[in-house]
């Protein structure tokens, strides 16, 4: 319980990932990805459910090694390439309250391709949740510039142009506005926004800014990008 609401941890974890095979299992500084999400869950003591939402029993196997509970497995139409996450989350949200005959008041989406997340992060989405009483809250990461919607080009056959017109305005970095990406720390969501506005973002959705870096695992590059800051953090 945190502040009187029920919490429910949701660990999305499906076999069929495109850029790593298995990479919710793929071995980072030796240790699958997927037990950094479980060392961080077992830190937090306002957890009342955690569940990994997993289609395949050796990644369901392995989320058990590390204390992790797979009560069901997700069904094959909710682990395919273009499924979005609130299908997931709503799932797995009422198969857990239907075992547990028992509703939970905020749904934590931690998803394992976030190792380096810390306690601190999901605990400060979950406050601002309850405190500010928003639909959602979702951890962001600052945009480097050069990755700005205002400079990113298409191809129109052969020859190049900008995705936005507006790019063509823009001549120094110090025109941009900063823009933010999801980076897979912490997602808090209500019940609420999940069944009723059926919606992982609802009406009133706020942020917690991360300034450090963190690795979002979805290639190789990722991965060596991951086990570059676990070896900075470690001297």
């Amino acid at each position: 319980m945190y502040k009187d609401k029920s919490i429910l941890v949701v660990v999305p974890a499906r076999g069929g990932s495109k850029g790593i095979k298995f990479k919710n299992i793929y071995p980072l500084a030796g240790k699958p990805l997927i037990a950094y999400t479980a060392e961080t869950i077992s830190l937090l003591d306002f957890v009342d459910r955690a569940v990994v939402s997993t289609d395949n029993e050796k990644i369901g196997d392995i989320a058990k090694q590390y204390g992790l509970s797979v009560p069901f497995l997700r069904p094959p139409k909710l682990s395919e390439d273009i499924v979005s996450d609130w299908d997931v989350l709503v799932h797995a949200l009422l198969k857990t309250e239907q075992a547990d005959n028992r509703k939970y008041d905020v749904v934590l989406m931690l998803q394992p391709t976030c190792p380096l997340r810390k306690t601190q992060h999901v605990k400060d989405a979950l406050n601002r949740l309850v405190e500010g009483g928003y639909d959602s809250v979702w951890t962001l990461s600052p945009t480097d510039s050069k990755a700005h919607p205002l400079k990113q080009l298409v191809l129109q056959g052969d020859l190049i142009e900008y995705y936005d017109p507006q790019g063509a305005n823009i001549i120094a970095r110090q025109q941009l506005k900063t823009v933010y990406h999801v980076n897979g720390a912490a997602y808090a969501i209500t019940r609420e926004c999940l069944l009723e506005k059926k919606s992982k973002k609802g009406d009133r959705c706020s942020a917690i800014i991360i300034e450090e870096q963190l690795a979002n695992i979805d290639t190789e590059q990722d991965i060596a990008f991951a086990e570059f800051l676990l070896q900075q953090k470690q001297i």
